[in-house]
């Protein structure tokens, strides 16, 4: 008998807020994905569910330990999480739900056991950058973040104003600023939520946050 809500989660497939695992055993790996989830939009894990989206059941028992491990060892402030049993023709499949974090940054090791902050992006966990982080910081102390508009920072705008992006490495150089001062500007720019972070396989890049016409808001 197939059970329709789970058969529902499954249709969607893996994205930035849901994931599949075949199964669990190393704690540390999986520790990955619930950091990435709790520092972007929370998610689920479908633990029992291959990629291609066939059920195989768990042992929903020994999953549970080696997630709270993840969660409560390897994750850094640890992670809350619930979890809820799926049942699929005899199977069990265990959803792990993690909300969105107040607390982030949470760190997770690498390959190489380095605490390491990741994010989700589609249905990927990928390393966050910097500034990134210290727009986190920034937030938190929830300072003003007001600047001067300057030279490098008529630039940025300008040209983000006629072109789709622009990159830390582009920005610091055309401007001919430090690297320093072009993160600092970049992190007040997001802060004061002039522009938007993408992080991707590829790269980090930054795009301008378009406002919505008046005429189109009526």
């Amino acid at each position: 008998m197939h059970n329709k809500e789970l058969q529902l989660k499954i249709a969607e497939g893996e994205h930035q807020q849901q994931d599949f695992k075949y199964a669990i055993n190393d704690s540390k790996k999986i520790a990955r994905s619930l950091a990435a989830f709790a520092n972007t939009d929370g998610g689920s894990l479908l633990v029992g569910v291959k990629d291609n989206g066939k059920v195989v059941g768990v042992a929903s028992e020994e999953e549970f330990y080696m997630v709270e491990a993840a969660a409560q060892m390897y994750c850094k402030p640890p992670i809350e999480f619930e979890t809820y049993e799926w049942e699929e023709d005899g199977k069990t499949v265990l959803e792990i739900k993690i909300p969105k974090s107040e607390q982030k940054p949470h760190s997770a090791p690498n390959k190489e056991g380095k605490p390491m902050v990741y994010v989700r992006v589609d249905d990927q966990n990928l390393l966050a950058n910097k500034i990134l982080l210290d727009y986190w910081k920034a937030k938190k102390k929830n300072t003003d973040n007001l600047f001067r508009l300057k030279e490098p920072e008529k630039y940025i705008l300008d040209y983000l104003a006629n072109n789709e992006s622009i990159t830390l490495s582009y920005f610091q150089k055309q401007a001919r600023i430090s690297h320093y001062r072009a993160q600092k500007i970049l992190v007040s720019l997001l802060c004061m939520q002039i522009i938007k972070i993408h992080i991707t396989e590829q790269g980090v890049f930054y795009t301008l946050i378009k406002k919505p016409d008046k005429t189109e808001a009526m």
